[in-house]
């Protein structure tokens, strides 16, 4: 692939060229040239874009493409396409599929699927056997075949000492192991914030003690074991102190956030919408303040769309009733960009990849190619335009954000809108 971006401002805090306009020449997918003007005398195919800004490509660790066995929400092909014109060069992709993830041949599918795109999967092996929490799924074979972590998506580890064996065993192979960060026994059966809003509309609640609790436990099953633990979506501010205190006893913790706990509290569940059924639940100004410092603070090391397409049939009933979920690749840049700065934001979708076992490419001459495109401006309503998913149920719909992506050129191949 052969390309020249014209007049592009790079932002890269590791690149010589960190906030300036630019020309960039992409030889065969690789920087060929970075200069002020370059001319086109290759003839090669120009890319002149309003405000067009570039930086390293970006990264989200968990998402859903329920291919296989939940195809007819998104096919893991659609799947990394809306990524690509998101603006996600890599995606960690969860273990929620039938059949589940729990395989060396699972996850050789899962890669072969996603073959020759421009954007790199990198499949989430199930911590269990089903992601039943009975039994350790084959974690060292599926390490082997290609899977980044280990986890079962939205379901608590509720044995403590399969999560301290999961610890000590993935530590033989620098193994990633996940544990959702919810007390069942203290959540039970709520569905919202445990909070006047839960009480008002007369909706169960869930309190932030099941977030703490297990949070608290999996901490110290860390500690004891030495192990690699990433605590996914957090939503309390209980959760950010917790993880701060560990991270200071140099504990090998890591965590992220999903980025409308970020934007949304739960004022908005009057409506009864149940594209703001969420797990964790949208909770208070208070937590959104706590989870917004820990990121700027770098507490939380990643922020995540936790995009999950569902089924209009999941979504549109009771909301009692209704599935847990939203999709969020495509509002995610805009997202970020109403609540952040524009190199806040960058620097925020481009952290984690090495976590996960990949490199970061700066946009300096003679590395490869790979790298998001967009424009940092302009205000718009979100709206299902604006969706690239066969899934519809996104929590930002009627939601005014800011900014917008062109697309993504990695893995030798551009898409653009």
């Amino acid at each position: 692939m052969n390309v020249l971006l014209k007049s592009a401002t790079i932002i890269d805090s590791k690149s010589e060229f960190h906030n300036t306009v630019q020309d960039i020449l992409i030889e065969k997918g690789v920087i060929s040239k970075i200069a002020e003007n370059i001319k086109n005398t290759s003839k090669y195919k120009e890319i002149n874009l309003e405000n067009l800004h570039i930086s390293q490509g970006w990264f989200d660790s968990s998402v859903c493409f329920g291919e296989p066995g939940f195809e007819d929400r998104e096919t893991i092909n659609n799947g990394l396409q809306a990524a690509a014109l998101s603006g996600f060069t890599t995606v960690a992709m969860n273990a929620n599929t039938e059949p589940v993830l729990d395989s060396s041949s699972n996850i050789a599918f899962v890669n072969s699927k996603s073959q020759n795109h421009a954007v790199t999967l990198l499949p989430i092996g199930a911590l269990t056997k089903d992601s039943k929490g009975e039994h350790l799924a084959e974690m060292f074979d599926m390490k082997n075949a290609g899977a980044c972590a280990f986890q079962d998506y939205k379901k608590p580890i509720e044995n403590a000492n399969m999560l301290k064996i999961a610890l000590q065993y993935a530590s033989n192979f620098n193994g990633l192991v996940y544990s959702y960060p919810q007390d069942n026994s203290i959540s039970r059966n709520g569905v919202v914030n445990e909070n006047i809003t839960s009480t008002t509309l007369g909706l169960k609640g869930n309190p932030n003690l099941a977030e703490a609790l297990q949070v608290a436990r999996d901490l110290f099953l860390l500690e004891y074991t030495n192990g690699k633990l990433h605590i996914p979506t957090i939503s309390t501010a209980e959760a950010v102190d917790l993880i701060r205190e560990a991270k200071k006893k140099k504990l090998d913790v890591s965590c992220s956030v999903a980025i409308h706990n970020l934007f949304f509290t739960d004022d908005v569940l009057t409506t009864f919408d149940t594209n703001f059924k969420v797990q964790p639940p949208l909770r208070i100004q208070k937590d959104v303040d706590a989870l917004i410092e820990g990121v700027k603070d770098g507490t939380i090391d990643l922020v995540t769309s936790d995009h999950n397409p569902l089924n209009i049939e999941l979504k549109n009933i009771e909301f009692d009733y209704a599935d847990y979920g939203t999709i969020g690749l495509e509002s995610a840049f805009s997202a970020l960009n109403t609540l952040f700065s524009v190199k806040k934001t960058v620097s925020i979708l481009t952290k984690g990849k090495e976590r996960f076992g990949q490199e970061s490419t700066t946009i300096s001459e003679g590395n490869k190619i790979n790298a998001s495109l967009f424009n940092p401006n302009g205000k718009f309503t979100f709206d299902t335009s604006n969706i690239h998913s066969k899934s519809k149920n996104s929590i930002f719909l009627n939601t005014p954000l800011k900014g917008s992506v062109y697309g993504i050129i990695a893995n030798n191949k551009m898409i653009l809108k």
